[in-house]
């Protein structure tokens, strides 16, 4: 589960699984003790994280929507991964 990118506390992964479960393009955040699971268009899909971490994620997201699914793509088809910039 690589860590593609930490920023102002938030923590963001995207997991590999070969059985499947992780079918769907999608990324974890993770803020202190709250967790969120979101799509690679910036829609949150459970958990939840404060409101000003979460506007962050989604902008980021929008910002990144390509790398992301380059992302996803290489971690599911190769299993490595590289980083993303964070907000700045």
């Amino acid at each position: 589960m690589p860590v593609i990118l930490q920023f102002y506390g938030i923590v963001i992964q995207m997991f590999f699984d070969e059985n499947g479960k992780h079918h769907e393009k999608h990324i974890h955040v993770r803020y202190n003790e709250q967790e969120a699971v979101y799509d690679l268009k910036g829609n949150i899909l459970e958990g939840q994280v404060p409101y000003k971490k979460r506007k962050l994620v989604e902008a980021w997201i929008t910002i990144h929507e390509e790398e992301l699914n380059s992302l996803w793509n290489l971690i599911h088809e190769q299993g490595e991964f590289f980083k993303i910039e964070p907000l700045k």
